[in-house]
């Protein structure tokens, strides 16, 4: 059993509004046999953190088109997206590039 995983999540450029308007969550990741994934991730943060209008957030088991994800400071598409595995004190950063008129 992979030990738990302490990670940090940010949200901005609107996100943070489908988390009760909170930007930053420190979150720590249960154990389970395999280790945590991007995919696990956003299942659990569905779950646990999202508030409201998940369709905002997630498109499918990834985020919606228009949602910047940074792991470490580096776009995701660099760092493998669904499937980079989680290593404790991960600094993840979700961005909406989308603006409402």
């Amino acid at each position: 059993m992979a030990a738990p995983v302490a990670i940090h999540l940010e949200f901005g450029g609107g996100a943070e509004l489908l988390f009760n308007g909170v930007r930053e969550h420190h979150v720590t990741l249960p154990g389970q046999p395999d280790p945590w994934d991007m995919k696990q991730l956003l299942v659990w943060i569905q779950r646990n953190l999202l508030k409201e209008r998940p369709e905002l957030f997630v498109q499918g088991d990834t985020v919606r088109p228009g949602i910047l994800v940074l792991i470490n400071d580096a776009d995701w598409e660099l760092m493998g997206e669904l499937d980079y595995k989680l290593q404790g004190q991960d600094n993840i950063v979700f961005i909406s590039t989308l603006h409402g008129g």
